[in-house]
């Protein structure tokens, strides 16, 4: 692994035992690392997360797609979820205590190693749109249904707290493409980050 994430501790599961709304504002900034079976190490940090809390929200109830979704996001707290929306690839990770419906939606990376071996799995012409979008990210980081129920800290696949964002370079807004429980603010993004998600939500909370 690379010296400058030897020092990087992956969250504890225990952690994602709360509110997502919450967590979801506490880990912008974390750095997502994924480690190939031949030693090749890809790290992003969170720049761009969403909550979603099926207990109290509308969106995990209209739908099509949202009975079998929230079934799929009572895991145990701390664990990795694969979920497929219009045909795109999200990773999420499971809050609260298992058999509630809760999570976060990592929704955008800035890359910080690996780019070399992102571009093999996503070739594009501009590395910002690598990692710029919820499914961008899981195709960029080459990340597989496999991972689906593995732990934050698993050796392959893990998440640890990054340097902390100051209140005053956040961004929350509603979050992106939800019509049911639109108004929740529970997007939070670093203001100015050029690795944003392209996804416009329907209101600002600034």
């Amino acid at each position: 692994m690379p010296a400058a994430f030897e020092h990087l501790t992956p969250y504890a599961p225990a952690f994602f035992d709360h509110d997502p709304v919450r967590v979801a504002r506490a880990v912008l900034g974390a750095v997502l690392v994924r480690t190939l079976p031949d030693g090749r190490v890809m790290a992003g940090r969170v720049v761009e997360v969403e909550a979603y809390d099926c207990p109290r929200d509308p969106s995990c109830t209209a739908g099509r797609f949202h009975a079998a979704r929230t079934v799929a996001l009572a895991e145990a707290p701390g664990t990795f979820i694969f979920w497929v929306a219009h045909n795109h690839p999200l990773l999420q990770v499971s809050c609260r205590e298992e058999g509630v419906s809760a999570s976060i939606l990592l929704r955008a990376l800035e890359p910080l190693a690996g780019i070399p071996v992102m571009l093999e799995h996503r070739p594009v012409v501009n590395e910002r749109h690598l990692t710029s979008g919820p499914a961008r990210l899981v195709q960029a980081m080459g990340l597989a249904p496999a991972f689906r129920g593995a732990p934050v800290n698993g050796p392959d696949l893990y998440l640890a707290p990054g340097q902390p964002l100051p209140d005053e370079r956040v961004g929350v807004s509603a979050r992106v493409g939800i019509r049911a429980g639109q108004n929740l603010p529970w997007r939070f993004y670093e203001q100015g980050s050029p690795w944003l998600s392209g996804g416009k939500p329907s209101m600002e909370l600034l």
